[in-house]
């Protein structure tokens, strides 16, 4: 079963090495050409994805990469991995889906399978993806070709997510597509999960999201009202999570990031008014994790005042680009929000970010376009008047910069039992 995979990011190329991988002959398909070029040259631009693992199944005839839809033609099956952010207005955006749809419509066949991995509200895969489908193949699903849902479980930087153990939810168009649908991922992942449709399924992956979203903001929320009692939320958690049932670990931060917790969550709320149903605690969640880089901030500007500086004038380090640790992914990270906001409060910032040497362009922040990490030593980190750690990569030596350091605020609970001068670490 030749398959084809839209969109080669940090979900669809795992994907496609791990397919590649069971001996199913897979074609990456993505605009962006530069993209390309580096597969076909066996070479990565995800930073856990080895070089060495692309160019062996390249070598092999496993795995090829082309901008060329038309060959979709070519395939059985075609898997749809490709963004679905929010517009300018916070409304679901699934312009990346439809586009897709459209540029594949023309060339399959009957009997093709199509596969939808990108998180989004219910009724888009049979709905808004089945339209452009059978209004651009003249086809007709789950007559003449097979649709389903299956979303996206990875975890970037998680060595225990790997795609083959990760359990996989299914739901197809019909009870013939869901078959089909089993068929093609049971050549590559070891556990399915099929559910009854694929708004069943769609539905599945925006609980997952919201579930964190939910308890993200709980604990953020806490950290403020535990913090003005004197309390340290970080050692609460600890003790709480000793319970062996009826309690889950969560942790709060400057604010969320990634491609999925910020923004999936918003597709529901969005859907949900078709319906005239309220999602209150969804919306609430979303108003506490967007307020927390203006806390973070406050708590900043409060550090330097203990030294008598203000924000204005200061100079400041974030580190920590990626918006969780140990990736190169900075989507939607909160980190460029603090950057943001220290900038237009006359701060002199800068970023270190080993895993993000140099900021690449994008639609969301073309002004920090190649902006350069700054180098790791003594000079350079007191240099800055507060070094403002917003994601705990574990390569960072916080021993050194406990030393270096002149002023630290800490979101991470980084600086742990790291000994420091009394007063020269803040927790924010």
């Amino acid at each position: 079963m030749k398959t084809a995979i839209i969109g080669l990011g940090y979900v669809g190329l795992p994907l496609s090495l791990q397919f590649a991988r069971c001996g199913v002959e897979v074609l990456g398909l993505d605009v962006d050409s530069s993209k390309i070029n580096a597969l076909r040259a066996g070479r990565s631009y995800i930073h856990h994805i080895p070089d060495e693992e692309i160019a062996k199944l390249v070598s092999e005839g496993h795995f090829s990469a082309t901008t060329d839809f038309s060959r979709v033609a070519e395939v059985a099956a075609v898997i749809i991995c490709v963004p679905t952010p929010l517009n300018a207005n916070r409304e679901p955006d699934i312009s990346y889906v439809l586009k897709s749809g459209e540029a594949i419509a023309p060339h399959i066949r009957k009997g093709t399978v199509v596969v939808l991995e990108s998180t989004t509200y219910p009724g888009t895969t049979d709905e808004d993806l089945r339209t452009v489908l059978e209004a651009g193949s003249g086809l007709v699903a789950g007559v003449d070709f097979h649709l389903a849902f299956s979303p996206e479980r990875e975890d970037p930087g998680n060595p225990q997510s790997v795609v083959a153990d990760i359990p996989k939810v299914i739901g197809g168009y019909t009870p013939t597509c869901l078959e089909k649908a089993i068929s093609l991922y049971s050549r590559a992942i070891r556990h399915l999960v099929p559910v009854s449709s694929c708004r069943a399924a769609e539905a599945t992956k925006l609980l997952e999201n919201i579930f964190r979203s939910v308890n993200i903001a709980l604990v953020n929320e806490l950290k403020q009202v535990y913090a003005a009692m004197d309390i340290d939320l970080w050692e609460v958690i600890e003790a709480a999570k000793t319970k062996p049932f009826g309690f889950m670990a969560f942790y709060p931060g400057p604010g969320l990031g990634g491609h999925c917790i910020p923004i999936d969550p918003f597709y529901l709320t969005w859907k949900a008014r078709e319906y005239d149903q309220a999602t209150r605690f969804i919306e609430l969640a979303g108003e506490v994790n967007t307020a927390m880089p203006k806390h973070v901030i406050e708590c900043v500007a409060a550090a330097l005042n203990a030294s008598c500086k203000s924000v204005n004038g200061s100079r400041v380090l974030v580190v920590g680009l990626a918006y969780k640790p140990n990736v190169d992914d900075d989507r939607e990270s909160p980190s460029y929000k603090l950057l943001e906001i220290l900038a237009e409060r006359g701060a002199d910032v800068a970023y270190h970010d080993p895993y993000v040497p140099v900021i690449k362009p994008s639609r969301e922040h073309a002004h920090w376009a190649g902006t350069k990490s700054v180098v790791w030593d003594e000079s350079t980190i007191c240099s800055f008047d507060l070094v403002l750690i917003s994601t705990a990569h574990a390569c960072i030596d916080y021993t050194q910069l406990g030393r270096w350091a002149r002023c630290i605020v800490d979101t991470r609970n980084a600086m742990k039992g790291i000994e420091a001068t009394s007063g020269r670490i803040w927790k924010a």
